[in-house]
């Protein structure tokens, strides 16, 4: 992990004494406990009542500190530090917490901040409780909706710790070190889905069990993800119609032809008619988006002239007498 400068963590100098040390950390823990924040904010409390909870634990050891401040200033120069211990809390004992929090142990002093039910929520065994539902975005290009199949995406996660079972302590009011006391844990996992017929930009899909995992052995939430699509080189969204580019040779635009395009249909022929100009726009009905009525949206095909990629050298000699045949000012678009 980066190295953190726990003395601005916690906001102390360099020469603090202990008990200004614990003085701050007991400030900062009523500030930072996760309890204490709600939705969004929640995430960024876990993260910062952890790193207090290290750099306390630090500071307030004579060994790990003289270590600390002998090692720690590779920082300034951004190369990589593990802290002492391998970067785990080590779990106090209730006198520890006495000592630190004024003789009341750890249930106590968050009972004094939250009320006498925390004192009660860590003592005693909970029953499972359903996971919190999810909701996230997967965006995606046209190009991909029209090739179907299926899509992975990863989603971070919020579950039981491993080592206390969910419970925040380990034996009574030891500390458990692997969840810094919160009970849960983050992580992320990887979800796979199957990209539905009826697409349409903005809709969301109910994927069950596959929010945030239950607490203490609860069925986990569920997970409503909301589908974007964007524009890509081929393919542009225009509400519930899609407006594609077809590229056509001359001789198709000028006689005329049938040409095989990709939807979200499947693959449909167009009938190009004779004397087509390019960026003229061909509309296949019903072939568009899905809406959120019910209905179905357009889609327009652009015609936009081509060559050829691998043309020989009399298909090469035929355009150039087109050229010399008579008038060939092309007029339009950005030219002037």
């Amino acid at each position: 992990m980066k190295f953190q400068d726990y003395y601005e963590i916690l906001g102390v100098k360099r020469d603090a004494g202990i008990d200004e040390i614990k003085k701050a950390y007991r400030k900062l823990a009523m500030k930072w406990h996760p309890d204490r924040h709600q939705g969004d904010e929640r995430a960024a409390a876990e993260e910062k009542f952890k790193r207090i909870n290290e750099a306390k634990e630090v500071l307030t050891d004579p060994e790990k500190r003289a270590k600390y401040d002998r090692f720690g200033a590779n920082w300034q120069h951004g190369q990589d530090f593990t802290p002492p211990g391998g970067g785990q809390w080590r779990s106090m004992d209730p006198g520890e917490f006495e000592d630190l929090f004024g003789g009341g142990g750890f249930s106590d002093f968050f009972a004094s901040m939250f009320g006498d039910d925390v004192r009660a929520r860590v003592r005693r065994p909970r029953g499972p409780a359903k996971g919190a539902d999810s909701r996230a975005e997967l965006h995606m290009t046209v190009s991909d909706a029209i090739a179907g199949g299926s899509r992975e995406f990863t989603l971070g996660t919020t579950q039981d710790c491993e080592l206390c079972g969910g419970s925040g302590v380990l034996d009574e009011d030891r500390a458990c070190p692997a969840c810094a006391g919160l009970g849960r844990v983050r992580g992320r996992k990887t979800v796979e889905i199957k990209i539905p017929k009826d697409l349409r930009d903005g809709m969301t899909l109910r994927l069950r069990g596959l929010g945030e995992a239950g607490k203490h052995g609860g069925s986990a939430g569920d997970l409503y993800l909301t589908l974007r699509l964007t524009g890509d080189d081929t393919y542009r969204v225009h509400g519930a119609d899609i407006h594609a580019d077809v590229p056509v040779a001359p001789w198709e635009a000028i006689e005329g032809a049938k040409v095989d395009i990709r939807t979200l249909a499947g693959t449909v022929t167009l009938t190009v008619p004779p004397g087509t100009r390019s960026g003229d726009k061909l509309r296949l009905r019903g072939l568009g988006l899905a809406d959120e009525h019910g209905g179905k949206g357009d889609l327009y095909a652009v015609i936009r002239h081509a060559l050829p990629e691998d043309m020989n050298e009399q298909q090469q000699a035929l355009l150039k007498q087109l050229r010399q045949a008579g008038p060939n000012r092309v007029k339009g678009g950005a030219r002037a």
